[in-house]
Order: C-alpha cells, then sequence, then structure tokens
C-alpha cells in the first residue's frame, strides 16, 4: 500500500509553472531520491508532500494513520532545554509506562495480582525499545557527530548547522513512517554522512530525499525522480544505474526523433516530385495527411508525439486542418526539434600552459594550528605535480586552517611547508572571500579583466549560467550556488597550475558539480581538494589526506577513497572479531594509524570507476550486516537482563530462553556473513 501519492501536481507563482503534472506513489520501503538543477522545485514538492505548502493543482493523498517527519535545509526547532532534553522528549510515552512499571515494581510485594499486569505492561515497555532508548539516544547522537559533551548544551546555543543535525537526530529517533529529507548531508563531516547512509539502509520506512550528494544517493536510493524545467522522470535503482538508463534514454528519444523525421523528408520528397506530374492527386492526399500531422506534433509537443505511432497522433488530436504549401511543409518539417532535453551547463576550464617543477607541496615537521590552539601534526608529505590529493576530516579539524597555511596566511606552529619551482596558485575559498558583496558581476570580474568591454564580461558571465539582469546584482545578494559559479568563473581567469579548493561543490547543483569533475579531470596541474563530495573524491584523488582528530594528525593513504573505506573496514572488522575471541589488539593497528604511503602507481581512471563502483556496493552490504549485528546484540543483552531478574516468572524463562538462543544464532549466521564477505 502507498504510504503516500500525488496525482497531476502542479505548483505555479503567478503564470510562470515551477513544475506541472507529477503523479508519483511512495511504497513502503521506498528510497526516493529527488535530483534536479536548482530552481526546478525540488523543496518546493517536498514542503507540499510535508503539508508546509499547497499545490495550484492536482492532490496530495495520505493512508490514514501515516506519521510523516520532515527536515527543511535549515532546521527550525521550536523547542527549549538541552540537546538531550529534545531528544528524550520523543520517548514521552515509554518513560510514562517505565514510571508505571516502577510503581507496579513496589506494590507487587503486596498486592499478587499485580503481577500480572505488571507482565503485560512489561512486555508492551519492551516491544516498544523501552530498554534500548537511552542506548539509542547516545548512538544517534554519536553517529551524528555530536559529543557526549555536547548533551547539556542548550538548543539556543547550538550553531544552525548543530541544530539542524540535532533536529534530524530527533526526527530519526521519532521513528516515522515517512521520512522527508531536504539535503540532509548539508551538515555533516563524512564520518556522519556514512553513519547516516547506515541508519537508512537498515531503516524499514519510506524516505523521499532531496540530495546534490551523489554518493550519498548512490547509496541509499533505489528509484531516482530526475525533476527538469517543465517534465519529469522516474528511474528505478540508485544514481549509477540512474546514470545509465538516463543515457540510454536519451539516445533512444534521438533515435526514434531521427527516424520519424526522415521518414517526413521522404514524404516531402515524393511530394514535390509528384504534385505537379502524374500523381498529382495522391501527391495532393499525402500533402493533406502531412499537414494534420504537423499541426498536431506542433500542438502536442515532440516528446509527446514520439510516445504514440505519429499515425494515431494525427488522427487523435484535434487540429484545425490548413493544407500547407509545399514549401511551408518543408519548412515546419526542419524546424521540428530533438526532444531530448538539454539544460544549459556550466562553461568552466581550468589550467595553465606553463608547468610547474616535479615536486609542488612538501611539509617537514609540520604543526598546524593557532598560537592559542594546537590542532594536528603531518607526517612528511609530498604533493607531485598532476597528483590530486582529497583532505577530508570532522568539521572543525581544521582543514581550512591547513590549507591557509600552505598559502602562507597561517604560520606553521612548527616545521615548516615548502613549495616548489614554478608555481601560479589558484585558490577558492569555502566562504568565497574573495568576492566583494558590494561589487555587482560585471564590476567582479572587471577587477581581474579591466580591458574587456561590458559585452564581453556579458557573455563570459553567461558561462557561467548568469544572463540578463543578474549581471547588476551585487554579491551580497547571490544564493550559495550563485556564489559558488562566480567564484569559479574568477578562478577560470587566472593563469594556474596548482588549484587549493576549499569546498568547490557546497551549494552546486549535480550538473555543475559534474561539469567540476570533469574539469578537474582533464586538469593539467596539481590539486588540493577540501570536500565532503565523495563522490567527485572517488573520481579526481589519486591520494587521501585524512585529519584524525582523536589522534591529532594527518594520515596520507594512496589510493582511492573507495579503497581507504575497505581497508578500514577490513581492519575495524578484525577489531570486532578479535574483541569477540578475547584476544588482545593494538590501539595503532587501526588503518589511519599508517602514515607511509604505499608504493605502485594509481589507477586509471576507469580501473578506479570499476573498483569504486565495486566497493561500493560490498561496503553497502557490510554497513548494513553491522548495523543488524549491533541490533542483535542489543536484544540479546535485553533478554539477558530479563533472564537475570528475580521477577521473571518459570514459565517465561522457558520462553525468553528460546528466544535468546534464537537470536545468538541469527546473530552467529550474521558474523560468519560478514567474514565471508571480508575474505
Amino acid at each position: 500500500m502507498a504510504l503516500i501519492t500525488t496525482n497531476n501536481l502542479t505548483k505555479s507563482y503567478g503564470a510562470t509553472d515551477i513544475f506541472a503534472g507529477i503523479t508519483i506513489s511512495i511504497e513502503k520501503g521506498s528510497r526516493l531520491g529527488i535530483v534536479g538543477p536548482n530552481g526546478v522545485g525540488k523543496t518546493t514538492l517536498l514542503r507540499i508532500l510535508a503539508g508546509e505548502d499547497e499545490a495550484s493543482t492536482g492532490t496530495v493523498t495520505r493512508t490514514r494513520g501515516v506519521r510523516s517527519g520532515y527536515l527543511s535545509q535549515e532546521a527550525d526547532f521550536k523547542m527549549t532545554g538541552t540537546l538531550w532534553d529534545a531528544c528524550y522528549s520523543v520517548f514521552d510515552e515509554l518513560i510514562r509506562l517505565q514510571n508505571e512499571l516502577h510503581r507496579l515494581e513496589d506494590l507487587m510485594a503486596t498486592d499478587p495480582e499485580v503481577i500480572e499486569q505488571y507482565g503485560k505492561l512489561q512486555e508492551d515497555f519492551e516491544r516498544r525499545g523501552g530498554y534500548t532508548y537511552d542506548t539509542r539516544i547516545k548512538q544517534v547522537l554519536t553517529g551524528l557527530g555530536f559529543s557526549a559533551e555536547d548533551y547539556t548544551l542548550s538548543l539556543d546555543h547550538l550553531s544552525g548547522g548543530q541544530r539542524t543535525r540535532a533536529f534530524l537526530a530527533r526526527l530519526l529517533l521519532s521513528n516515522p513512517d515517512l521520512l522527508l529529507l531536504d539535503e540532509p548531508t548539508n551538515h555533516l563531516d563524512i564520518r556522519a554522512v556514512e553513519w547516516l547512509e547506515g541508519y537508512l539502509n537498515q531503516w524499514e520506512g519510506a524516505a523521499i530525499i532531496v540530495s546534490h550528494d551523489r554518493y550519498f544517493l548512490d547509496k541509499v536510493s533505489n528509484v531516482i525522480f530526475e525533476m527538469l524545467p517543465g517534465a519529469y522522470e522516474t528511474y528505478n535503482g540508485n544514481y549509477t544505474s540512474y546514470l545509465k538508463q538516463r543515457e540510454e534514454r536519451i539516445a533512444r528519444r534521438q533515435e526514434v526523433f531521427e527516424s520519424e523525421k526522415e521518414k517526413l523528408n521522404k514524404e516531402m520528397e515524393y511530394i514535390r516530385k509528384n504534385v505537379a506530374g502524374q500523381n498529382v492527386l495522391q501527391a495532393k492526399g499525402k500533402l493533406k495527411r502531412l499537414s494534420r500531422l504537423i499541426q498536431a506534433i506542433e500542438q502536442i509537443g515532440m516528446e509527446a508525439a514520439l510516445n504514440q505511432k505519429w499515425i494515431e497522433t494525427a488522427s487523435e488530436v484535434s487540429v484545425t486542418t490548413s493544407i500547407m504549401s509545399v514549401e511551408e511543409a518543408g519548412r515546419r518539417i526542419n524546424a521540428l526539434r530533438s526532444p531530448v532535453r538539454t539544460l544549459p551547463n556550466l562553461h568552466l576550464r581550468l589550467g595553465s600552459q606553463k608547468r610547474s617543477g616535479d615536486l609542488v607541496v612538501r611539509t617537514k615537521n609540520l604543526e598546524v594550528g593557532f598560537p592559542d590552539k594546537f590542532l594536528f601534526k603531518t607526517p612528511d608529505i609530498e604533493l607531485r605535480r598532476q597528483d590530486c590529493a582529497a583532505l577530508i576530516g570532522p568539521n572543525g579539524a581544521g582543514k581550512s586552517t591547513f590549507l591557509k597555511t600552505i598559502l602562507g596566511q597561517f604560520e606553521p606552529l612548527a616545521g615548516e611547508v615548502i613549495l616548489g619551482s614554478s608555481l601560479h596558485i589558484g585558490y577558492f575559498a569555502q566562504a568565497h572571500e574573495g568576492l566583494n558583496p558590494e561589487n555587482t558581476l560585471l564590476q567582479e570580474i572587471d577587477s581581474v579583466m579591466p580591458n574587456w568591454l561590458p559585452g564581453q564580461i556579458r557573455d563570459y558571465l553567461g558561462k557561467y549560467l548568469f544572463s540578463g539582469d543578474d549581471v547588476h546584482k551585487k554579491v551580497g545578494m547571490l544564493s550559495g550556488g550563485e556564489r559558488g559559479r562566480l567564484a569559479l568563473s574568477k578562478l577560470a581567469l587566472q593563469d594556474t597550475n596548482l588549484l587549493l579548493l576549499d569546498e568547490p561543490t557546497n551549494h552546486l547543483d549535480i550538473p555543475s558539480q559534474e561539469v567540476l569533475e570533469a574539469v578537474l579531470e582533464d586538469y593539467e596541474g596539481t590539486v588540493l581538494l577540501i570536500t565532503h563530495d565523495r563522490y567527485l573524491v572517488d573520481a579526481v584523488a589519486t591520494q587521501i589526506w585524512e585529519i584524525d582528530t582523536e589522534e591529532a594528525h594527518l594520515i596520507a593513504f594512496k589510493g582511492t577513497y573507495s579503497e581507504l573505506r575497505a581497508e578500514r573496514e577490513q581492519k575495524e572488522y578484525e577489531a570486532f572479531m578479535a574483541a569477540r575471541k578475547g584476544e588482545p589488539r593494538d590501539s595503532k593497528s587501526d588503518t589511519r594509524a599508517s602514515t607511509a604511503l604505499p608504493k605502485g602507481n594509481s589507477a586509471s581512471p576507469k580501473s578506479k570507476q570499476a573498483i569504486s563502483k565495486e566497493e561500493r556496493k560490498r561496503v553497502a552490504q557490510l554497513q548494513e550486516l553491522e548495523n543488524k549485528i549491533a541490533e542483535l546484540e542489543a536484544t540479546l543483552a535485553n533478554l539477558s537482563s530479563q533472564l537475570e531478574s528475580p521477577m521473571v516468572k518459570p514459565d517465561e524463562v522457558i520462553k525468553i530462553g528460546k528466544e535468546y538462543n534464537r537470536v545468538q544464532a541469527e546473530m552467529d549466521e550474521k558474523l560468519a556473513e560478514w567474514e565471508r564477505m571480508q575474505g
């Protein structure tokens, strides 16, 4: 049964349709990822589904009793108290039951009849997770990047990003039937996003997710809903599957269009040859039918026409037929355009004809931080020409500080950064500090290219999707995505062979991310990249630099992100199995403790892509198994505590013991499956 269904949903502002005719149905277990360029109405659609906005036409039908939870991009916490209070309040009903159990426990010594009531209440309390909700709160808060010290923080004192994470934590703990998530990974670091992926993969409800995080969509979605200006498409499968299917659909539609247009042209060729000859009546009959067909196609649109046989199009569509001249019919056939929808794309070019030295960046005994705050130290690492290093780590770990230390904007606490010869550095700042909020877009480009005429600047900005009066906007009025595109446009005007990029994909829609990815893959220089975009990291990075905040040092790993994650999963699994067997383990054996760069050549782009897909699938399965094992262990702990309770009746002990054995057997089976996958 569908949890929520829309029928012919349309949203308009004045005479402008944001989207039209959307019909979707969300079943239990569905993970619908919504993608599309900025401005097509993804957030508006989610708000309508959440009941926060109304459609102009069409209907939204919700199954009776369905509970939904909505996370907006800037979650509004209408609560007071601490972070822990906000999460704890989700379980008010369980806490009430718990208090009632305590009350009945006090009465059982004097009133034996209470025992039966207590047993029923305890069974209900257990079924609803009464023995594990404290643990669940801690797991969710830890997974989303909060420490135990954060539990007592006042909600009023949380930053915008912290408030959004706190709202998401409360939302997940409330366990709705349907989650509506608008950019849920915006304020999460990589570790927190990975945790959320695991949570959603083992969650039984449905979710509708708007996201620009392609890796996240690849891991959690099983349906992709693509919104385009004036149209939408549905694809079964995850993001990678969607990309393949989209290419196939585009190729198929183009092929059909060219074939049908060729048939029309052959008809026209016959008419031209015979309209004044012996077969004049037959030629005029063909011209009449062709005139009707052309008008029908123009009325319903090429895409709709290709979805049915063209001969049926002419007969089913009501048109006022006027017989065209031969010249007019030929002109209008030539004017028919392919139905394949192409969106305006970023036209980004980065690079330099000037070659740098082979050694680009080297550190020696480097310590990063501020005079009053040490952040981390690094091994002696090297970045060589045409390398691409991705710098990753938790929020606040010091990634931007490290980049500014390389630029010389901050002094090292100890050690040194050695830059190579003949470097021309381009820097993309996360907060776009290089943009003057009081300047117009024309003035920003003029500050870099003072010899350009206004028309040249307009044409250039058009390549970055700024058109018309956009060029007269002040920078301070731009959205995050617009500021990012403007900063990239200025960066592209520099002659660089070393790029230092701090979160370049923030606020960019997926088409723009894909353009940036392609440009970085073709870039002839060297790149040091800070990003939470694992899809981009997997596509372009030849090595990973990860900041370990617990050990306060940077770890260098030569290989793709998928290879790093696979190695880390293997180490964590080995540690887990050793702990189960009671074997001592060296806590430093974690894969992240290795600072040496493994020998060997980097994988080619094609092999990296193949490895990435294979590893993503395997790691997703491992994550799902890990979550299931953790769940089974919690169940065993609960059953064990019940067996030890003196209040349990003898017949209940047998029942609980059987359930304990069943759960233990299931966990052993899952552990064996996990071990086979690791082999």
